[in-house]
């Protein structure tokens, strides 16, 4: 079964080293740069494809342009990612990909939906995340949101079971 991974904000805010964000997770579920690396590493050389979700763009960058240095080489090394992903660069799946997602149609049922998620406690940032992995997720890919909310974790998609061949009579 293909796999993809969806980047969450508090992860590649980790990944990039930006000021400020070097870490997120909770006690017993911390993630730090090393382990971060470890993690993307070992999903490559497993061909994962990565997700890189517009609200990890956005927030990432309002991260970056807040933070107290390196925003010029923070802003570059976020700005290769999107040229990755833009370009479909293996291991990245293409952004346009996604844009079904911003249609007026979508777009309308995350604004019926919203209410609701803030009520959860669940940022629109978020809500889209968990649309992005649903996304992925009916195409019949093993979904895994990487991030260290766990409020967000917990949206991850089930695996979809693999559906038994019949046997063909002769």
């Amino acid at each position: 079964m293909r796999k993809v991974i969806i980047i969450d904000t508090s992860i590649l805010c980790v990944w990039l080293d930006v000021p400020g964000k070097e870490t997120c997770g909770r006690q017993g579920d911390h993630w730090d740069k090393p382990r971060v690396n470890e993690k993307i590493q070992s999903e490559i050389e497993s061909k994962t494809t990565l997700v890189l979700p517009l609200a990890s763009i956005i927030e990432t960058g309002n991260h970056i342009a807040q933070a107290m240095h390196s925003r010029y080489e923070r802003g570059q090394a976020l700005a290769e990612l999107m040229r990755k992903s833009a370009d479909n660069e293996t291991p990245w799946a293409a952004f346009s990909e996604q844009s079904v997602l911003w249609s007026p149609e979508k777009l309308r049922s995350l604004a019926d939906a919203w209410p609701d998620l803030a009520k959860q406690r669940l940022s629109l940032g978020d809500a889209t995340i968990k649309d992005v992995a649903n996304f992925y997720a009916q195409m019949r890919y093993q979904v895994e949101i990487l991030t260290g909310d766990h409020g967000l974790k917990a949206y991850q998609p089930t695996v979809p079971t693999e559906l038994p061949r019949r046997k063909q009579r002769r």
